[in-house]
């Protein structure tokens, strides 16, 4: 039976990936990304594939935008029936320039430490993150009232069970998204709406490609540590996460699943590093 899909952040890697695979399912998709053009594009390619699909230009932290978009999807395609909370990301403005303190750091006028990150740059990324997945909540789970077969997919991350160094926002607030899930599990368990998490390890995204490699291509040191910290010794592919997402979003085969967050990994969060 063909659903209501609603993706934010669904002009990015991952989550057009998500859109892709849900619209050759059947299922009428709405993608939702800050970015239209992005969102546009996958859209396109939906729909150029036989697919039902529409984007709208919509800024997750801001609750009027996202009910003005609810508005256009029910009229389009009617309720939505499965949320999928992918925006959020990092943002340079909260990452540290060292991995570790370093003598200094206290100091320091011309990069980022610890000492200097603006509360503005902080405030960004986690509420990106957490109230990015908040407000959607509030507004598109009304739709899920009363009906069955309906349930949300965060996008949790590696960083909710190990924090990375250099980006505290950002490892903070997906440990938050993961807290979020379980609350709003419970809270939802007797209207009969499901909500996990899927929490990927490494994969290579537009808004970390500058993390992980040299402007010529080849591989930073970041990359080296994390590789030697998955045990699988590589970074996951997108098509990778896609047994878990419809696996979680299935009412008949995780019909019994509410509250979970599920690692993709490689091995990363099982590895000690010995």
């Amino acid at each position: 039976m063909s659903k209501v899909v609603v993706v934010t952040g669904a002009g990015g890697v991952l989550c057009s990936g998500f859109s892709e695979f849900l619209a050759a399912k059947g299922n009428k998709v709405a993608l939702l990304d800050l970015n239209e053009a992005a969102a546009k594009s996958v859209a396109d390619k939906i729909t150029a594939s036989g697919g039902t699909a529409a984007a709208y230009k919509c800024n997750v932290l801001d609750r009027d935008n996202i009910e003005q978009v609810h508005k256009e999807i029910l009229d389009t395609f009617g309720k939505c029936d499965i949320l999928i909370n992918g925006a959020g990301g990092n943002n340079p403005k909260c990452t540290t320039a060292h991995e570790e303190y370093e003598s200094g750091d206290e100091d320091a006028k011309d990069f980022l430490t610890f000492f200097n990150i603006d509360q503005s740059g902080f405030d960004f990324v986690f509420d990106l993150n957490i109230k990015g997945v908040l407000l959607p909540s509030q507004v598109f789970m009304e739709d899920m009232l009363g009906r069955q077969g309906c349930c949300v997919l965060n996008i949790s991350s590696m960083n909710a069970y190990r924090p990375l160094t250099k980006i505290p926002a950002y490892s903070a607030a997906k440990a938050a998204v993961s807290n979020f899930t379980q609350w709003l599990a419970v809270h939802f368990a007797k209207a009969g709406i499901r909500i996990n998490a899927i929490a990927p390890g490494f994969f290579v995204t537009n808004q970390n490609r500058a993390l992980l490699f040299n402007e010529d291509g080849t591989p930073t040191a970041r990359t080296d540590k994390i590789l030697k910290a998955t045990p699988m010794g590589r970074f996951g592919e997108a098509s990778e996460l896609l047994g878990a997402v419809e696996w979680l979003l299935d009412s008949e085969k995780a019909g019994f699943v509410t509250g979970v967050t599920i690692p993709i990994d490689g091995g990363f969060s099982a590895y000690s590093g010995v």
